[in-house]
């Protein structure tokens, strides 16, 4: 066992031992990422045990990451593939991916890097170790330089429970002991091609498997449900759906038009014309459809080591991922506790960011995030009703709501938006049959999410009780 410095807990006394499996390495990564203890665990555990490289297959082996390139970009799906980067690739909503030019994604420098399900795409440069599992939806997709790619060889491993284990407490320290760089760190495959996958009991790998692929299965439906509701709210006024908040057009507006706001965003006439033919039609301002709109005071955030008198704290980026990741614990005496902390059926919309990401983009308050805190920076709306609320978060993903907002920022170094101005975007006034049946989809993919969630933490949690039962 290491020992550790009672000055510093965070220090510790390395032995020469060490040195020698972490291949001499000098730096700290090898020896306080966790993988010293990870590999004393799975040495110890009676359980065979293969080298990843020799479960998986295809391009150099089935564990690559791709060669730098220029990025050229296209607007129309005919013309490009959807392309996803280390970021990306954990976001439950992939709808709206940027479109690599196919000519080059095709091109025999980068065909490799078409996404296949069942692959495990690890994050290996900047923040490493970050995973996700390619689903079915994400077949076909392309990925970038920075997403370390690992194809399962399916006669030797099932996909579900290689991903699994690689995502687990014992999986990830191994991962990421690889990292190297003092900036921007990275790692290469030849850093993890080595790393012992432990092999479990034939039916027990298979249920791990089965619970990943159905999780997989869930997300897809979710988002399969979620575009057909966004895009029914679009059809109501399919002239307008397609319109994008910056246009590059000049207009004229007039004197009595600009006494609230001044920027020019703000009356992009196209835009304009979106909240004049919601306006003229039988609509409803979100403001009053919600029982309350607010955006949380700036306050000091007080974070503790433990659980005790606390919750956890997500960023707001985070929220916008498959599994959210907490940042740490918020005290309950943080000040604004209260305002910060989240409740089931609550829509957060990010309310600061640069443009183009993912601010106007809405996040629904599901039975994992229940109770946990957040930053101040995404604006709630609150809807009593749960039927209600689950409307208005379908009408918040569609493009006739995302451009309302879109041009609500103001400020310079940082464009945000406040709850003032979230209050005017205008949504379609529904008859019952029609948002009864948009509450139905919505609360059925929110519902999705949910359960492919936890199968996921389940199956994670399998494989951990497993190698630790194992001596």
């Amino acid at each position: 066992m290491s020992m550790t410095f009672v000055a510093f807990p965070s220090a510790r006394i390395v032995r020469s031992s060490w040195l020698q499996e972490g291949g001499r390495r000098l730096d700290c990564n090898p020896y306080m990422s966790g993988a010293l203890e990870a590999r004393a665990t799975l040495r110890e555990a009676s359980l065979k045990k293969e080298h990843l490289i020799d479960l998986t297959t295809g391009h150099s082996g089935g564990i690559y990451n791709g060669p730098m390139f220029r990025r050229n970009y296209v607007q129309s799906a005919d013309y490009g593939v959807p392309f996803i980067s280390s970021g990306s690739m954990l976001r439950a909503d992939l709808s709206d991916l940027p479109l690599l030019r196919r000519k080059d994604a095709e091109s025999s420098r980068l065909a490799y890097l078409r996404l296949n399900a069942g692959t495990t795409l690890i994050s290996c440069s900047g923040t490493i170790g970050r995973m996700t599992y390619v689903r079915p939806s994400m077949q076909g997709m392309w990925s970038s330089q920075d997403v370390l790619k690992i194809v399962p060889d399916r006669s030797r491993v099932r996909p579900g429970y290689l991903y699994a284990f690689l995502s687990s407490k014992y999986g990830v320290p191994l991962v990421v002991a690889g990292t190297y760089g003092a900036i921007i760190q990275h790692i290469e495959p030849e850093h993890v091609s080595a790393i012992e996958i432990p092999r479990l009991e034939d039916s027990i790998e298979k249920r791990i498997d089965e619970k990943i692929s159905r999780a997989a299965k869930l997300r897809d439906k979710a988002q399969i449900l979620l575009n057909q509701v966004s895009t029914e709210f679009d059809s109501i006024h399919p002239d307008l759906s397609s319109i994008g908040p910056r246009l590059g057009t000049t207009s004229t507006v007039l004197s009595s038009e600009v006494q609230g706001r001044l920027d020019a965003e703000f009356h992009n006439p196209l835009v304009v014309k979106i909240r004049k033919t919601l306006s003229s039609g039988d609509s409803i301002s979100i403001g009053e459809w919600c029982d309350s709109v607010f955006l949380p005071g700036i306050f000091k955030r007080i974070h503790v080591p433990g659980p005790e008198s606390a919750e956890l704290y997500f960023t707001g980026y985070s929220l916008y991922w498959n599994e959210p990741e907490p940042k740490g614990y918020l005290s309950k005496i943080t000040k604004l506790f209260r305002q910060v902390q989240l409740s089931e059926g609550m829509v957060l919309v990010q309310a600061f960011g640069q443009e183009g990401g993912l601010t106007g983009k809405p996040v629904w308050v599901g039975k994992f995030l229940a109770g946990k805190t957040t930053t101040h920076m995404l604006v709630r709306l609150v809807v009593k009703d749960l039927s209600r609320a689950a409307v208005l978060f379908g009408f918040l993903n569609s493009r006739i709501a995302y451009n309302q907002i879109a041009c609500l920022t103001y400020g310079g170094s940082i464009p945000h938006f406040d709850e003032a101005g979230i209050r005017t975007v205008l949504m379609p006034r529904l008859d019952d049959e029609r948002a009864q049946s948009i509450s139905r989809r919505v609360l059925e993919a929110v519902g999705a999410r949910d359960e492919a969630l936890g199968l996921e933490l389940e199956a994670r949690r399998e494989v951990e009780d497993t190698i630790a039962g194992a001596k």
